[in-house]
C-alpha cells in the first residue's frame, strides 16, 4: 500500500472527525426530536450506545485502514496494569465528586444531575440502558474516537512528533469539552478535570486501556449513585 501524503492524512482526519461527531449526535437528535418510544430515556439509551459504538468504531477502522494503520496504532492494546491505573483514578474521581463536589454545588438541584434523573425514567431496564450508554457510548467509543484516534492520527500530520503530540492532545481536549456542552462553570470544571486525566494517562501509557477503564468506571458509578441518591 502506498503511504498517504501529509495532505491526504489531514483531509482524512478532518473527514473522520466531522463524520464521527455527526454519528455521536444523530441518535440524540432522533430520539430528542421524534420522542420515539419515550425519547432519550429508557431502552433508547441502549440503542444510542450500540449505534455510536458500531458506527464510530467502523468509521475509525476505515480511516485507519485508508492511512495504512490498524487499531493498534490508536493504542488498542491491553495491559492488565492499565486496568488497575484506570480503576484507581476512576474511583478517586467518583469519591471526590459524590462526597464533596456534587453535594457542595447543589446536589439534586444541579442541572446535570436533574437531567440524569430525568433520563432515568424508572426501573432496572432504564438503569441498565443508561449504564450501557455511559460505558459503551462513553467509556469505550468516546475514548477510541476522542483520545486514541484524534490524538494519534492528528499528531502524525506534524513533522515534529513532540509538537504534534502536544497540539493534538490540546485540541482533542477542547473538542471533547465543547462537545459535552457545559452550561455553567461547575459543569465546565466537571468535564475539564476528567478530560485532562483521560488525556494524560493515555499519553503516559500510550494505550487506551487505562482511560477506557477510568472513563467507563466513573460513568457507571455516577449513574448508579445518582439513581440511588437523587432519583426519588
Amino acid at each position: 500500500m502506498t503511504t498517504p501524503t501529509r495532505a491526504k492524512k489531514i483531509r482524512l482526519f478532518i473527514f473522520t472527525i466531522l463524520v464521527g461527531y455527526l454519528l455521536f449526535i444523530l441518535p440524540n437528535l432522533f430520539f430528542g426530536i421524534s420522542k420515539w418510544n419515550g425519547g432519550l430515556s429508557g431502552i433508547n439509551l441502549f440503542y444510542t450506545a450500540i449505534f455510536q459504538f458500531v458506527t464510530v468504531t467502523a468509521l475509525v477502522k476505515y480511516s485507519l485502514k485508508k492511512a495504512g494503520h490498524d487499531l493498534h496504532f490508536i493504542g488498542l492494546i491491553f495491559r492488565s496494569k492499565d486496568v488497575l491505573i484506570g480503576a484507581a483514578i476512576g474511583l478517586a474521581w467518583t469519591a471526590l465528586q459524590f462526597l464533596w463536589i456534587i453535594p457542595a454545588t447543589g446536589g439534586a438541584e444541579r442541572a446535570d444531575v436533574a437531567n440524569m434523573v430525568k433520563m432515568l425514567d424508572g426501573g432496572i431496564l432504564s438503569l441498565l440502558s443508561f449504564i450501557s450508554l455511559g460505558v459503551i457510548g462513553g467509556g469505550i467509543t468516546e475514548e477510541v474516537f476522542n483520545r486514541g484516534y484524534f490524538i494519534n492520527a492528528l499528531k502524525e500530520t506534524f513533522s515534529n512528533p513532540k509538537i504534534g503530540l502536544y497540539m493534538a492532545a490540546i485540541l482533542s481536549m477542547i473538542f471533547f469539552i465543547v462537545g459535552h456542552l457545559p452550561s455553567n462553570q461547575i459543569e465546565l470544571m466537571d468535564i475539564t478535570i476528567p478530560t485532562l486525566a483521560y488525556t494524560l494517562i493515555f499519553i503516559k501509557t500510550g494505550r487506551l486501556t487505562a482511560p477506557i477503564v477510568t472513563h467507563g468506571l466513573y460513568n457507571m458509578l455516577a449513574i448508579i449513585l445518582v439513581h440511588h441518591l437523587y432519583n426519588v
